[in-house]
């Protein structure tokens, strides 16, 4: 019983992370890119291994890199998911598999006492190198995953985020949603999954992150262990690029609600993007600032048209999507978007003025050091950067590159990334008569 108190306490506890956080970073013999940040004050490590393995590898068979991911756990070498998850509760860990769009992630968190660390990394290199995807297994999930799909259509927002990322994407790997759909999930077989995993889950796709109270020969010893038993393999080639949109459009879909759902936007950013900081301020500014900002300003507190109006950009491999989103009442949707449509144009037009994009660098980097204050929060910036190969030290550096953003950077940036007249309209809701 003191045990798991300990555990709990010890998962609820934070550890400081220093801005200055040193990331070293290697390859394992098999051609795994390792990215390790040693911490103290906790006898915990943070394990992340992610694989080019989201669901833009899934070809035409969508939901089929979700449904990997989620049947990981379900059975590997001796073990079936009970005995994994005992495995797992009686050292205290905590061990997950997802994927996203542009990767899966499996991940482990543990104490690093001996015992307690060597069972749980065990168990996860097993889940890693010698999954089951047992047809029962299999079949559970896939309904599992049907039922989901199938309640999105009862969704207006599911089912304008749909819409949305398939009026930018058109036929890109982007386009279709990370779950699949009812038809492509239905195809599924569990022949299918294990090919997927027999190509992305090898060594040379293999991202490894360790953040936490290990040495780095502890580090690389891990690194090693966990995909000693996968096949080297290969990267999978780059994704296309993705082609903008060639004029604007506006989709209706009916749907019985009381609010209309609204989506707008265009493809946007990239994680190695260089207008990224500029973008990301000039965002925070238009409706990425929470109750701050120019669209909240506009849209909910001048006309109290929707509860919340926001932006953003989601960079990714490729650009990711830029949006403005919110709901409002069917009959106020025209006069909603008139607004949201003015708001942009207008920002687009003169920027920010001096009085806002100080207070947008304040607000941005006086909160930055609390985004990454525990070992968790830590390990997936570490992912991130790992992942999109970004600088190492893009910790060290974020705040600067947010206090070179000018207005002047913002308004040009905005001018040739956001053409107002190629914006994509996704609406969701009932027409007012």
């Amino acid at each position: 019983m003191r045990f798991y108190l300990f555990s709990f306490l010890i998962f609820l506890l934070s550890q400081t992370a220093s801005a200055a956080a040193k990331i070293e970073h290697w390859q394992t013999p098999q051609g795994s890119r390792v990215y390790y940040v040693h911490t103290e004050g906790l006898p915990m490590v943070d394990i992340q291994v992610l694989f080019d393995a989201g669901s833009a590898r899934d070809g035409a068979q969508f939901g089929l890199a979700s449904l990997t991911a989620g049947l990981l756990d379900t059975g590997a070498g001796e073990w079936d998911a009970n005995a994994i998850a005992d495995r797992f509760e009686s050292v205290g860990a905590n061990f997950g598999a997802a994927s996203a769009i542009d990767n899966a992630t499996v991940s482990l968190r543990t104490l690093t006492d001996k015992p307690l660390f060597d069972k749980a990394l065990a168990t996860m290199e097993v889940i890693l190198s010698k999954p089951h995807f047992a047809a029962a297994d299999f079949e559970r999930e896939k309904n599992r995953t049907l039922a989901g799909l199938k309640q999105q259509e009862e969704s207006p927002g599911d089912l304008a985020k749909i819409a949305f990322y398939q009026a930018l994407y058109g036929n890109h790997p982007y386009a279709h949603p990370d779950e699949g759909t009812l038809s492509t999930v239905a195809a599924l077989s569990a022949a299918d999954v294990q090919a997927f995993y027999q190509r992305y889950y090898v060594a040379a796709n293999a991202v490894i992150v360790i953040v936490g109270d290990l040495s780095a020969e502890q580090a690389k010893r891990t690194a090693e262990q966990l995909v000693q038993h996968l096949p080297t393999g290969q990267k999978p080639p780059a994704l296309p690029e993705v082609a903008p949109p060639v004029k604007g459009s506006e989709q209706h879909i009916e749907f019985p609600s009381t609010q209309t759902h609204v989506l707008v936007g265009l493809p946007g950013t990239f994680r190695k993007d260089p207008d990224y900081f500029t973008l990301y301020v000039g965002n925070h500014i238009l409706g990425g600032g929470g109750l701050v900002s120019k669209l909240f300003d506009e849209v909910r507190e001048k006309r109290g048209l929707a509860y919340s109006a926001s932006s953003a950009f989601v960079p990714l491999l490729k650009p990711g999507p830029f949006l403005i989103s919110l709901q409002t009442r069917n009959d106020q949707t025209p006069e909603a978007l008139k607004v949201l449509h003015k708001t942009l144009a207008d920002f687009i037009a003169q920027g920010p003025s001096d009085a806002e994009l100080k207070a947008a660098k304040q607000n941005i980097t006086g909160g930055f050091a609390m985004r990454f204050d525990t070992n968790k929060k830590l390990a997936s910036y570490v992912s991130m950067i790992g992942f999109y190969e970004l600088p190492l030290d893009y910790l060290d550096t974020f705040q600067q590159n947010i206090d070179n953003v000018t207005s002047a950077a913002i308004t040009d940036a905005l001018k040739r990334r956001v053409p107002v007249d190629l914006l994509q309209t996704v609406t969701v809701g009932k027409r007012a008569k």
